[in-house]
């Protein structure tokens, strides 16, 4: 490995966690949807790449997400290897009972940080929320499953515009007392700047230890892997990142994909610093993706090596 490179917080960072997000925030958002055993291939080609953490699937009802109908299906398909953290979002204690049934690893809650968004999203306000969520978060964690959290429109809400740091904090610590072991922070629909991102993690991260939160960016303006690096920055080492860069958001017209993992290994790798994933090895997931969905999928890196090879076997 080379050198690490310095950031401005303090010490050197030589790893970053990256958490795969494409198999369920990414394919959700997909007006096709992927057969179950297709999912599987992908997912078994992202561990062979080195991933280590995979959000797959969501346990919502198929009437609102049919992409993901199969989540109980996917779940028990799985490879099980006691390295590799299989994922899954579970809206309410319903969903949990579902999940609790498979074989998945861990499970993961969310809300918004703006009302309106949280609403929308899932029929509730943000204060009617927490009970459900204290809920799932008691159960799971009594079965012996670690819970992880959303925080979604961090940076910036369709509706609201701006959304005050203070709604964040309070989730935040709200969903820590609950019991939540880490927190990724949103930017939803990709409106977040350097700037921005700096201020508003360099404030919440007095209040919480940066060890217990994630970044989540989507490119919708081009600013996500800049603001992954700004995480880094402000001490979080844990990011958020969908291969081929997939995803979007259903209430957000016009927000692009999650920041892809192909691009963000890419940049760290490029800077000494450890994600422990083969780029290489890790194209093959998008690949399969772009051929099962019929489209290109945004990662530049992902285009780019297929360009290569293109030109490579044209010799």
């Amino acid at each position: 490995m080379t050198d690490s490179v310095f950031l401005q917080r303090g010490d050197p960072v030589q790893k970053v966690k990256l958490v795969e997000v494409g198999l369920r925030d990414g394919l959700q958002n997909e007006s096709r949807s992927l057969p179950t055993e297709v999912k599987v291939t992908i997912a078994n080609l992202l561990i062979d790449a080195g991933v280590k953490e995979l959000e797959v699937t969501s346990f919502v009802h198929p009437k609102w997400v049919p992409q993901l109908a199969d989540a109980a299906e996917l779940a028990n398909s799985l490879p099980r290897r006691p390295d590799v953290c299989c994922r899954a979002l579970v809206p309410n204690r319903k969903g949990l009972e579902r999940a609790l049934d498979t074989n998945i690893d861990e499970f993961a809650v969310f809300l918004s940080a703006s009302e309106t968004h949280n609403r929308k999203n899932i029929n509730k306000g943000i204060r009617e929320t927490y009970p459900v969520l204290e809920e799932v978060v008691r159960e799971a964690t009594a079965k012996g499953k670690r819970v992880r959290g959303y925080v979604s429109t961090v940076f910036g809400c369709p509706y609201e515009g701006e959304v005050p740091l203070s709604n964040t904090a309070e989730i935040v610590n709200r969903l820590l007392e609950m019991g939540v072991y880490e927190i990724s922070l949103g930017d939803t629909i990709g409106v977040a700047t350097p700037r921005q991102v700096k201020e508003k993690l360099k404030a919440l991260t007095r209040e919480v230890p940066a060890d217990r939160l994630a970044g989540h960016f989507h490119d919708t303006r081009g600013t996500a892997l800049v603001n992954a690096y700004v995480c880094l920055e402000q001490g979080i080492t844990t990011l958020d990142s969908a291969f081929g860069g997939l995803g979007g958001c259903p209430y957000a017209p016009g927000a692009a994909g999650n920041v892809a993992t192909e691009d963000l290994v890419y940049m760290l790798e490029g800077m000494g610093v450890e994600t422990g994933i083969d780029l290489e090895a890790l194209c093959e997931a998008g690949w399969l993706a772009e051929k099962q969905l019929g489209k290109k999928l945004p990662s530049k890196v992902l285009q780019s090596v297929a360009a290569k090879r293109r030109k490579e076997g044209s010799r």
